[in-house]
């Protein structure tokens, strides 16, 4: 249905409750509600040559009119109960990127991870810095006797009588391969660094063909194979599993550390420690274990791999469904290890999901989200921040993550929506300059400057990058993309944080100064030239789109021959394109992975955007002495002073345009139950959730 009819439609609705509530007695009115409903029926498939009967299930969408009575007198108050307490629907935008645990590394393949698949050890319910078993026994520390006392091994019992989805039984062989499979495909789009640094102490290229000709082959499956000898593959492989080993008859894995790393335990508790079955990944093609093979599976990037499309864990819901583009399904795994006694953290969720089937619906287009969120046929929708103030008007009540206590909205106590605010974001949107990008890019026009396009390197030109940081208007930013709730960065780390300088400079808006590093830029010409290239954010992100028509009006209005073009990708092309360096701006957010300062300035100076923006080596060089200074560095002052240091190379050298951290909220309707907050943890966690019934 049109969207524009849609919200029309509602209006009216709108419109003929308000005649009807001011009547003298109770009156009914009709309403078409589009209602989602899961069914399973019994298809006739064709198995290895025989027909046979199997059982599926599929997301049914179909309208119905609904009689609704409203009483005379007043406003009726909204559903107490959800119309069916079994299944959960939500919106979002923004598909998987992968499956395979070892590659996940953006928050909606974590999300499907987290409900599906388990870690050895969780996060303890809302805290991000304390932690749980999972299929690990218990947490190591060094009271337990599970971490030496020189931090360099870490031991986890395994858990016993845990049965993956598919019918394999857990063993610490499972968690080991994991591990070593993870690490010697060392995917550089993926989490691995975060593990190859403590494990295997490389933090040159972060990558583990570090040792093999200085790193020449890093990211290069096909240069290592050509090239790497049959002695050289077997002693990175081997290395790898003195590192992670396992245990089957004492049901044990450690872990040898190359260096003391603090937040190890934090590493290894998100999305991509979640653990495989080693036989089953083995049947869909994965690497064999052996160490004569696995250059072979080096590097395959996530549309390669073999684990890509299909999931199996042990965690308490289970993959029924994935339609690319569309959304998945999950059931409930009604053999799930955890009992009525075994609480994820104490007084969280035990035994079997109150909730039956999660239905995630992908759905790009505002609007949609908005009308279906407002009829009640769904729990929950992605609210992008610029359109908080269209949600908030159905908020009945409002709720303190902190305390778990709502409050009613006294302008609207009838609201069907609950709003959960200011919710602190561990992540920030930024903009991104490629300073080499592909010569076959077609983000960038003609690939001269004839003012039809600009040069590959158009943004190695330290002029260009102050001019864009100049140009930027980030007060518009804060009010229109984060609805006036951002607080501005000067550089990669968030405040509040270790390392964060309160007084460090940053770029103001000033046009003029834009206009002056422009003449300054590429020999003067481009007063005359003019250039055009495009900015990329991933469709459905309105905040970073807006980030996208700010620059373009400003730089516009200094000279219409600046020209930016706007593009929206899917996620999935969203993303190879940034990874391969095609994209000459891009607008783009981290997530933080564990909550240290090494994690943010990590991937934005000599990690993940580093390599996506091609900094130079000389650029490289400056900022890892410094990163590498920070984390090998226990006193927290001595640190501050690294990190002060790094943020203001940061600043001079203008590699990105750093925008402002915001605050987050959830909408969701008033029968959902027990959602809570933890900012680290990618999505919601289904399993802690229930439905209250009419």
């Amino acid at each position: 249905m049109n969207t524009k009819k849609r919200i029309g439609l509602f209006a009216a609705m709108m419109a003929m409750f308000a005649i009807i509530v001011v009547a003298c007695s109770p009156q009914t009115v009709e309403v078409p509600v589009e209602v989602t409903r899961v069914i399973t029926e019994t298809v006739t498939e064709v198995v290895e040559g025989e027909a046979v009967e199997v059982e599926v299930t599929r997301v049914v969408t179909e309208t119905v009119i609904e009689t609704v009575e409203v009483e005379a007198g007043g406003e009726e108050a909204g559903p107490t109960g959800a119309p069916d307490p079994s299944i959960y629907t939500y919106m979002t935008f923004g598909d998987i990127d992968t499956m395979d645990p070892n590659l996940i590394y953006d928050t909606a393949s974590g999300t499907l991870a987290l409900n599906v698949m388990e870690p050895l050890i969780t996060y303890n319910g809302a805290d991000p810095t304390t932690f749980v078993p999972a299929l690990a026994v218990e947490v190591p520390s060094t009271e337990n006797g599970l971490i030496s006392e020189d931090g360099l091994s870490y031991t986890f019992n395994i858990r016993e009588g845990v049965t993956f989805h598919e019918g394999g039984t857990l063993e610490a062989s499972d968690v080991a391969y994991t591990f070593q499979r993870g690490l010697l495909q060392s995917d550089p789009n993926s989490a691995q660094w975060l593990l190859l640094e403590p494990i295997m102490g490389y933090n040159q290229t972060f990558d583990i063909t570090e040792e093999i000709a200085e790193g020449a082959y890093a990211g290069d499956p096909e240069g290592l194979v050509a090239n790497a000898s049959a002695e050289e593959l077997v002693a990175v492989c081997e290395k790898v599993q003195a590192a992670v080993v396992a245990d089957n008859d004492a049901s044990t894995v450690t872990f040898n550390l190359a260096q003391p790393w603090g937040p190890f335990l934090a590493s290894i508790a998100p999305a991509w420690g979640s653990i495989l079955d080693m036989e089953w990944a083995i049947e869909q093609g994965a690497w064999d274990g052996s160490c004569d093979t696995w250059q072979n599976f080096y590097a395959p990037g996530s549309e390669n791999s073999e684990l890509t499309a299909v999931m199996n864990g042990t965690g308490p819901y289970r993959l029924e469904s994935w339609t690319p583009g569309e959304g998945w399904v999950l059931v409930a795994n009604e053999n799930y290890w955890r009992g009525d006694d075994q609480p994820v953290w104490e007084g969280g969720p035990a035994g079997q999901p109150a909730i039956g089937t999660i239905v995630q619906r992908q759905v790009d287009e505002w609007g949609t989200r908005f009308a279906a969120l407002q009829a009640g046929d769904i729990e929950n929708a992605a609210v992008p921040q610029a359109n908080r103030p269209q949600a908030d008007q159905f908020v009945g009540e409002f709720c303190d993550f902190r305390t778990g206590e709502c409050e009613p909205n006294p302008e609207n106590p009838n609201g069907p929506l609950r709003k959960w605010g200011d919710l602190p974001q561990v992540s920030r949107t930024d903009v991104f300059m490629t300073f080499d990008v592909g010569e076959d890019s077609p983000y960038i026009g003609s690939g001269e400057l004839d003012g039809n396009g600009i040069p590959p390197n158009f943004f190695s030109d330290i002029n260009v990058r102050r001019a864009m940081n100049y140009c930027f208007d980030y007060e518009a930013y804060i009010t229109d993309a984060q609805n006036g709730e951002g607080v501005r960065n000067n550089g990669p780390i968030i405040l509040d944080m270790l390392g964060y300088n309160p007084d460090g400079p940053m770029y103001e808006t000033d046009l003029d100064a834009c206009a002056a590093e422009l003449e300054q830029a590429w020999g003067g010409v481009l007063p005359e030239t003019g250039f055009r290239f495009q900015i990329a954010y991933n469709t459905g992100n309105v905040s970073r789109q807006t980030a996208g028509a700010i620059l373009q009006a400003n730089l516009r209005s200094i000279n219409p021959l600046y020209q930016v073009e706007i593009v929206g990708l899917p996620w999935p092309t969203f993303l190879r394109s940034f990874r391969a360096s095609q994209v000459p701006m891009i607008a783009s957010g981290w997530l933080e992975d564990i909550h240290d300062p090494h994690n943010w300035v990590q991937p934005f100076t000599v990690g993940t955007y580093a390599g996506r923006q091609q900094l130079p080596q000389e650029i490289l060089d400056q900022f890892t002495a410094l990163v590498n200074a920070g984390v090998e560095t226990a006193d927290p002052a001595e640190r501050e002073q690294i990190y002060f240091e790094l943020q203001q190379l940061h600043h001079d050298l203008a590699i990105q345009i750093t925008l402002s951290q915001g605050t987050g909220a959830r909408y969701e309707q008033r029968w959902v139950e027990n959602w809570y907050y933890n900012p680290i943890t990618s999505g919601t966690y289904f399993y802690a959730l229930s439905l209250a019934s009419e």
